[in-house]
């Protein structure tokens, strides 16, 4: 039973809190009425429980913080260069990355984490085969995409190790996708 409410307190603070956020101000007519609406909203429309691990790391998550903040330098600088440099050539690439996750939380916030870093950005999840589909900037060749991959799926490691579920440690540690632990292709 608390585990349920929980669940269901998940969705709703982060309705709260996106309309904190776009009122730019915590003041409590933007709290009560992000409330209201947030009441509104979960009896109107259908919002999935989040299943949390249960779990928090705050070393592997303080690690995850400061990694995504150097990589989000670090991309800065050289899209920077690109916009820059002289006769730049556009030479992208889409790419499916199967992750080791079956948790939605987890895939959503390597999804974010992924696209807050210059030069990617997320086109689609594919819920089933734990499947990120991204658009990566200045990919010159197939043999670039191994390294593009090994990137995002060490973010999503950060992630599990901060706060996913045993079964993603278990799955993290063993190297297998959770679609491939399911017999997907």
């Amino acid at each position: 039973m608390i585990a349920r409410i929980v669940s269901g307190l998940v969705p709703f603070l982060g309705l709260v809190l996106i309309w904190v956020l776009i009122w730019g101000q915590v003041t409590w007519l933007a709290l009560v009425t992000g409330v209201a609406l947030a009441l509104i909203v979960s009896a109107t429309f259908y919002l999935p429980a989040v299943r949390l691990s249960g779990r928090i790391n705050l070393w592997f998550g303080l690690l995850f913080v400061l990694r995504l903040l150097g990589d989000i330098v670090v991309a800065s600088l050289q899209i920077a260069w690109i916009a820059l440099a002289p006769g730049y050539r556009p030479s992208n690439a889409v790419i499916a990355v199967p992750l080791r996750t079956r948790s939605d939380l987890v895939m959503t916030f390597t999804a974010e984490a992924v696209s807050l870093v210059p030069g990617s950005i997320v086109l689609d999840i594919d819920r089933e085969t734990s499947t990120l589909y991204l658009h990566a900037l200045n990919v010159k060749s197939v043999d670039e995409i191994p390294e593009l991959k090994r990137k995002v799926l060490d973010t999503e490691r950060r992630l599990i190790r901060a706060a996913g579920s045993a079964d993603d440690l278990a799955r993290l540690s063993s190297g297998r996708t959770a679609a491939a632990e399911e017999g997907a292709p």
